[in-house]
């Protein structure tokens, strides 16, 4: 507009100097050319204004959808975090049931056995009266046949007599016995019945419990798989890398107790069990590996999404741009460790963390250096405040992440970890 301007001036005065040579007709229309010139520019300045003064305006409403989407990225990221709580709590609460009912079940199996064994010594012991009183009886036909024409006979039949009196209360405290115990067999039986129902109910409960906890742990896995698919990293790689770093053992060792309860074989509840402390710990190594990755914002204040990632102006634009105030706080977005901070051109102020499984994050245009190279720094620290050095038009922060040295979409790291945190 400018240089529009001071042409339009600059052919005025052209037209004007040799026009002061000719007649008054001829100045009198110069002026006039002029005048019309420098009206059109200014009307061309004025609509230009306008068209900028529109775009500004019509970029407002871009910024607040972005700061909408920030916001309900935000939420989703706190539900997410509270699914993965309750989870955690269902669990815990799961395993104490678990316990629980397997003791219960234990004493029952117990308390039948010994139920059991009463009654079959009861039953022999039955069985062997029996059998006596018949012994009994055939010697007191014996004895009764022998004594029927003497009178020493007589006398010993008497004592049979009163013999066989004994012999009659005993059969009877038997027969009572008998009855008592049939009474308390019964009661056993009763009781074992019962004992079988509550078993049956309680391996019932278990297969709930093991049902709720698979789901719940697949629940936690899958965000975590999908995440690390997202962004580009092997998940298995990662996973053994963490265990490299975490498998410390150690502690005194005590006698190895043996079960005298015979097949000491894992039963499928057990499998089961195993296989979900199994889950549960690749969770837990998946959340080590995540702090390890830079997965956070490394703004937290107020700020515009100026700039995506790919092309622009014809060239490969290899971060996002984040604009805000001079001094806004610049932060990590992953544990790492400092591999450069100083100026590098383009750049300006910049620096470069090193993170796991050789993810890389570079912040530039800052306006103030807070850390030092060879520094290590965890996630959410902060590293330096965002200004406009370097090439830029204006104060902002260019952040980059880089896998192996190839630079990706920063955006993809950022929503993945919407679905974790």
């Amino acid at each position: 507009m400018l240089h529009s301007t001071r042409s339009a001036s600059a052919e005025t005065l052209s037209v004007q100097a040799p026009a002061a040579k000719r007649g008054p007709g001829r100045v009198i229309r110069t002026v006039g050319i002029a005048a019309v010139t420098g009206w059109a520019a200014v009307a061309t300045s004025i609509l230009a204004l306008d068209h900028l003064g529109g775009t500004g305006s019509a970029a407002q409403p871009d910024a607040a959808a972005v700061e909408r989407q920030l916001t309900d990225l935000a939420a989703e990221r706190d539900a997410r975090a509270a699914e993965a709580a309750a989870a955690r709590k269902r669990f815990t609460a799961a395993l104490d049931q678990v316990s629980a009912m397997q003791t219960q079940l234990l004493a029952a199996e117990e308390r039948r056995r010994e139920l059991e064994s009463g009654i079959g010594a009861m039953q022999a012991s039955l069985h062997d009266a029996l059998a006596e009183t018949e012994t009994t009886r055939r010697q007191l036909a014996d004895a009764t046949a022998a004594a029927s024409g003497a009178g020493p006979r007589a006398e010993r039949a008497e004592e049979m007599s009163v013999a066989l009196d004994i012999l009659s209360g005993e059969l009877e405290t038997a027969a009572a016995d008998r009855a008592a115990a049939t009474k308390r067999a019964e009661e056993a039986t009763r009781t074992a019945q019962a004992l079988s129902v509550e078993r049956d109910a309680m391996v019932k409960r278990n297969e709930e419990i093991f049902a709720q906890l698979e789901e719940a742990v697949e629940m936690s896995v899958k965000p975590l798989d999908d995440m690390f698919a997202k962004v580009g990293v092997d998940g298995d790689k990662l996973l053994e890398t963490v265990r490299e770093g975490y498998a410390g053992t150690g502690g005194p060792l005590t006698p190895m107790g043996y079960s005298s309860r015979g097949n000491a074989a894992i039963s499928e509840s057990e499998a089961r069990a195993n296989e979900v402390v199994v889950s549960l710990g690749k969770i837990n190594n998946y959340r080590i590996a995540v702090s390890k990755l830079p997965l956070a914002m490394p703004v937290k204040s107020a700020f515009r999404f100026t700039s995506p990632f790919g092309q622009r102006w014809g060239r490969a634009h290899q971060g996002i741009d984040l604009a805000g105030p001079v001094g806004t706080p610049v932060y990590a977005t992953g544990d790492g460790v400092v591999i450069f901070a100083g100026w590098q051109r383009g750049y300006g102020n910049v620096i470069k963390l090193q993170h796991a499984m050789g993810t890389e994050t570079r912040y530039g245009h800052l306006s103030k250096i807070r850390v030092k190279a060879g520094q290590k720094v965890s996630r959410n620290s902060l590293i330096g405040d965002m200004g406009n050095t370097g090439r830029s038009t204006g104060p902002h922060l260019h952040y980059e992440v880089r896998v192996d040295g190839k630079a990706v979409n920063p955006m993809s790291f950022i929503k993945a970890a919407q679905n974790v945190f």
